[in-house]
């Protein structure tokens, strides 16, 4: 089994937290994904599952045992850096073979190794080069190959592809995805790139501050966040947001905002009131201003071809995007403009950012059809 656990992990330097009070659990064969703003921890929790960082406290458990104290070397983990790590003196075959040679395997068995892991990966024609003739794309494939030969129990990958560029970047996620559906590892990748997190994983880990915000499949977090924290990280573009007032009474009232917003909703009791509502880009119709239910004005349309993007002015501090499958006319911009929307597509926020849930039919469904 190779299961991972952490129980009330936190890790500090000094005064500072880095990793608060963090619980997760992760399942055998399970591919999940740490995403979050730089400088949330997500790197640093990688480090401690792998034993390069020890945690300041808590347990941390893979296949059910307590390897809290256990050294890197032992934890049977396999780490695939950011920055690739190749020996520049050694041949690929090396690079990738030289785990092995460090545990005393024989040479024959060495290179039968790292050749069947070169043609998994399209690089046994590369086996005689040093890392420099590479391109960045083939020295990630070098560098998963070296964590591959070792045939560890999991795989912890921190920001494998950020350095290559945007084609290569797509190339690199369909091969790691095909790696774990072809070995069943148990696999933890750290991203900041919302389409690796959301095309490769079983589970979405959110972190912010240190905390996990919340954890769930990709579907889960884009369709029923737990906060707005959530709601504004997961999507792009991100999601648009508004200060609003909540008139009730008796259970029932009317959310109000700018540009002549006022929906009706039925709100579970909280504690605080409602402070906001966020609604996804792609949820928004451009219609005239007298149809819709927000007034603005268009500033500006973005073309990028296959699709376009309307930023609409709510109000003199507030800017909504709008996803467009064709193009408005360009005489538009500048002009007043009118946005529709359903009202299951609504999101709203109290003051602490929680979301709470409207008690409308069709949101109601909305969310229970992410499985919740």
């Amino acid at each position: 089994m190779a299961s991972v656990s952490l129980e009330s992990v936190s890790k500090s330097f000094g005064t500072h937290t880095v990793i608060q009070d963090v619980n997760l659990q992760i399942n055998d064969g399970e591919f999940v994904v740490f995403v979050g703003p730089s400088g949330c921890g997500k790197s640093t929790l990688l480090r401690i599952v792998a034993g390069l960082i020890s945690a300041s406290k808590g347990i941390v458990s893979i296949g059910g045992d307590d390897v809290t104290d256990v050294p890197a070397s032992q934890r049977g983990v396999a780490f695939v850096f950011q920055s690739y790590a190749l020996y520049p003196h050694m041949s690929v075959a090396r690079n990738i073979g030289f785990a092995l040679e460090t545990l005393g395997l024989k040479r024959d068995a060495i290179a039968q190794k790292v050749s069947a892991v070169a043609r998994m990966l399209k690089v046994d024609h590369l086996l005689e080069r040093r890392p420099r003739e590479l391109s960045g794309g083939q020295r990630q494939r070098v560098a998963i190959g070296r964590a591959l030969v070792r045939q560890p129990e999991i795989f912890l990958f921190d920001e494998p592809l950020s350095n290559l560029d945007s084609d290569l970047r797509m190339e690199m996620r369909m091969e790691i995805a095909k790696l774990h559906d072809d070995l069943k590892t148990t696999m933890i990748y750290v991203t900041h790139d919302q389409s690796e997190a959301m095309t490769l994983a079983d589970r979405i880990v959110v972190l912010n501050h240190g905390r996990i915000e919340q954890v769930g499949t990709p579907k889960q977090l884009y369709h029923a966040p737990d906060n707005r924290f959530v709601a504004g990280f997961i999507g792009s573009p991100r999601m648009n947001f508004v200060p609003v007032t909540m008139r009730q009474a008796a259970g029932a009232g009317r959310i109000e905002g700018p540009g002549g917003l006022s929906l009706s909703a039925s709100m579970q009791t909280s504690s605080e009131p409602v402070a906001e509502i966020g609604i996804r880009p792609e949820a928004l119709r451009l219609v005239a201003a007298d149809k819709g239910r927000i007034t603005c004005t268009l500033e500006r349309i973005e073309d990028l071809g296959h699709e376009h993007f309307g930023y609409c002015r709510i109000a003199d501090d507030v800017i909504w995007v709008i996803r467009l499958a064709t193009a408005p006319e360009h005489d538009l911009i500048g002009t007043r403009v009118g946005l529709d929307f359903s009202e299951a597509a609504v999101f709203v926020f109290d003051a602490n950012g929680k979301r709470l849930t409207v008690n409308h039919p069709s949101v109601v469904k909305a969310i229970e059809g992410t499985g919740r």
